[in-house]
């Protein structure tokens, strides 16, 4: 069935029941021309009268009731299933799937997660923690967090976190044992804990900055992990500097476990965002998602890069 064909039934029902063009026409937010030229055309395709005409009433012919009384209860039931669809826009199913880092899935997206899986017990959502930059359409990916530097320009990023830096710290025994360095230069001069990039496997060139110029510097030390959590720990137990994200040494650092150091030299870069391919269509449950994080105050904005 056509498309026109569904509208010139609706008319034709409409007609049956107000048993006029002119009412009908005003049900249906026409002209009653327009209804009159509908049911000839109705008529002429169906090759059958409907309604008998007379001057001051419109009524349906035999065949005309038959008809009607089939499609009265056909359209009643497309209506009814269309009511119920709107259970479906309260209720949000489905699976979600995001791949983060440990930092940002542990800090940022674990609270909201929780708070939606409360309120929504059919939906799913799975966090794949990865150090490594992933293909999201290949993998089969909602989203994914990574710090804004290193999302693709052709993805839609929004920010999630505040700006971040990197901080140098010591024990307060470290410092007090082997001086407090002045500037980077310094390092030469002390055990430094090397962090092993998981991504590169390489070594991480320790950052900082001086009057807007940027510059590396490659130290030394006795303890090289690739995990934070130990970098901190030994950090704490006096092996040396290190050198991490603020916010993954926040503990340490309030509570006094660990000093920084050469604070005027470490610059902020972008935090963490939230990215997504762009020009597509997304589920209830991801707009639902993308809600929750604006609503918890991490999502600050959207960076639409490559988004018309």
């Amino acid at each position: 069935m056509k498309r026109d064909e569904v509208g010139d039934l609706l008319t034709f029902l409409a007609v049956v029941e107000e048993r006029s063009f002119t009412r009908a026409a005003a049900k249906l937010g026409t002209s009653q021309s327009a209804v009159s030229h509908t049911m000839r055309r109705l008529e002429e395709r169906l090759d059958i009268r409907l309604l008998t005409r007379t001057t001051r009433s419109v009524s349906p012919t035999e065949a005309g009731r038959k008809l009607a009384a089939t499609l009265e209860p056909a359209f009643a039931d497309i209506e009814t299933q269309l009511d119920r669809l709107n259970d479906y826009r309260d209720k949000v199913t489905g699976t979600l799937r995001i791949t983060a880092t440990r930092t940002a899935a542990e800090f940022i997206l674990l609270p909201v997660c929780n708070r939606l899986l409360r309120e929504h017990p059919e939906l799913n959502i799975e966090i794949s923690v990865e150090a490594r930059m992933v293909d999201l359409v290949a993998e089969g990916f909602d989203a994914g967090v990574r710090l804004g530097e290193h999302v693709e320009k052709d993805m839609v990023a929004v920010p999630i976190g505040p700006d971040l830096k990197m901080v140098v710290a010591g024990s307060p025994d470290y410092l007090e044992q082997n001086g407090v360095p002045q500037t980077p230069h310094d390092l030469t001069d002390h055990n430094c804990i090397n962090l092993r990039m998981p991504t590169s496997g390489g070594l991480y060139a320790w950052e900082f900055a001086e009057d807007g110029r940027e510059f590396n510097v490659r130290v030394e030390g006795q303890f090289t992990s690739n995990v934070a959590n130990l970098i901190i720990q030994s950090a704490i137990n006096g092996a040396g500097l290190c050198c991490l994200p603020n916010d993954t040494m926040k503990e340490a650092l309030s509570s006094g476990q660990l000093v920084p150091v050469l604070e005027e030299w470490c610059p902020y870069f972008p935090g963490f965002h939230l990215y997504y391919p762009s020009r597509r269509q997304h589920s209830a449950a991801f707009k639902l998602f993308l809600d929750a994080l604006r609503e918890s105050g991490v999502a600050s904005g959207s960076l639409e890069r490559g988004e018309e």
